[in-house]
């Protein structure tokens, strides 16, 4: 159904009578629909509209962080072509530009001169990313290593809830474009307990607490993008969603009925409930890319799952469809998130990669060196 709809998503859930809506993308939330469905009475899992404006747009995160004393990079909110470039004169390269609304995660360019940032300036407010560009945001560039950290809220109470590392760029050895995610593994050692803890205390906490005292609470998943900088852990942004590939990751490793915190959170009983229990192993996820992504991606091209989860392995569709016949074939660009555990990141590593190498899916391609980091730390 038209999820924009919101007058049939709720007739829908009035005919069905549904306990519970989960709001998964960032869109739907941005546009008010919890809002419109707890109008009605149903538990919904995710922000209100005011609230997912932590996702919505960059520069209203930036602001709150200012208001908070959370820990970010320095920033302009600019919202002319002529006034991006001025403040170019403010940094220095590397220069980061976000484009300020919904971009489908693919809104930040970082140029490595003034020229490509004045070049890449034309394009955001020439409509490279619509009009998620109409305001871009540009940030000092941070040193240091990044890493997810996911915590869950009611408004009140506050659990975290996983950490994670993700690979954007789109080639081996973290090269190349930018894109939504390749492949991610679960937990992020490098985000020790005593970390954990300062990240609760200066960036997740101070942000619940100034949103419910702006009279704008926040219900539902908190994923903050983190740069681990030599200052102490700093924000980079929020999603108000669990988000590929994390998501799989943390999936692999909980070891309770995520519906059950979901409920406690759409009904401000988070503070009942036992703090949730992760598996101690290693989960990765693979992402299997359709040729051309993050750019235009050829669809059409037909994928054999065949006997890929046979060793416990889980292949998660993103963008699939079936013929009429049957057949799978790639309908968008990260098509598959082909995830596995195992007793260190070595270990799911290699269940992962040998899950991959099961499935045949020509027009399709992947990072070989997912989890290469950490690896690499030993």
């Amino acid at each position: 159904m038209d999820v924009t709809d919101h007058d049939l998503v709720i007739a829908f859930c009035e005919q069905e009578q549904v306990g519970l809506v989960v709001i998964g993308p960032e869109a739907p939330l941005v546009d008010g629909l919890a809002d419109s469905l707890r109008a009605e009475g149903f538990a919904v899992f995710g922000p209100s509209k005011a609230a997912a404006q932590l996702e919505g747009s960059k520069a209203f995160t930036k602001e709150l962080c200012d208001r908070a004393n959370i820990p970010t990079a320095g920033y302009v909110r600019t919202t002319s072509l002529e006034q991006a470039r001025e403040a170019l004169a403010r940094f220095n390269p590397p220069y980061v530009l976000k484009a300020d609304g919904l971009a489908a995660g693919k809104g930040v360019v970082i140029p490595e001169t003034l020229a490509e940032a004045e070049d890449a300036l034309a394009d955001m407010f020439g409509g490279q990313f619509g009009e998620a560009g109409a305001e871009v945001v540009i940030e000092e560039f941070m040193e240091g290593e990044e890493a997810s950290f996911f915590a869950l809220t009611d408004g009140a109470s506050i659990v975290s809830f996983g950490t994670a590392q993700d690979h954007k760029r789109v080639g081996d050895g973290d090269t190349g474009t930018n894109t939504g995610g390749m492949g991610a593994y679960s937990p992020a050692p490098i985000i020790t307990p005593e970390l954990r803890a300062e990240v609760m205390q200066k960036i997740i906490t101070p942000t619940v607490r100034q949103l419910a005292d702006e009279g704008t609470p926040y219900s539902g998943v908190l994923y903050a993008g983190l740069m681990l900088t030599r200052e102490g852990p700093k924000l980079v942004e929020y999603n108000c969603r669990f988000g590929d590939p994390e998501c799989q990751v943390l999936m692999m490793r909980l070891e309770e009925d995520l519906a059950d915190y979901m409920l406690a959170c759409a009904n401000n009983a988070l503070g009942s409930m036992e703090r949730p229990r992760f598996s101690s192993d290693t989960a990765m996820t693979v992402v299997m890319a359709a040729k051309g992504y993050p750019g235009t991606p050829e669809k059409g091209g037909k994928i054999v799952i065949g006997d890929a989860e046979a060793d416990g392995a889980k292949v998660f569709h993103a963008g699939t469809v079936l013929d009429d016949d049957g057949t799978l074939r790639a309908n968008g660009g990260r098509v598959l998130n082909v995830t596995a555990r195992g007793t260190d990141i070595k270990a799911a590593q290699d269940a992962a990669y040998a899950a991959v190498k099961k499935i045949d899916f020509e027009s399709g391609f992947y990072r070989s060196d997912i989890g290469w980091r950490e690896i690499a730390r030993g």
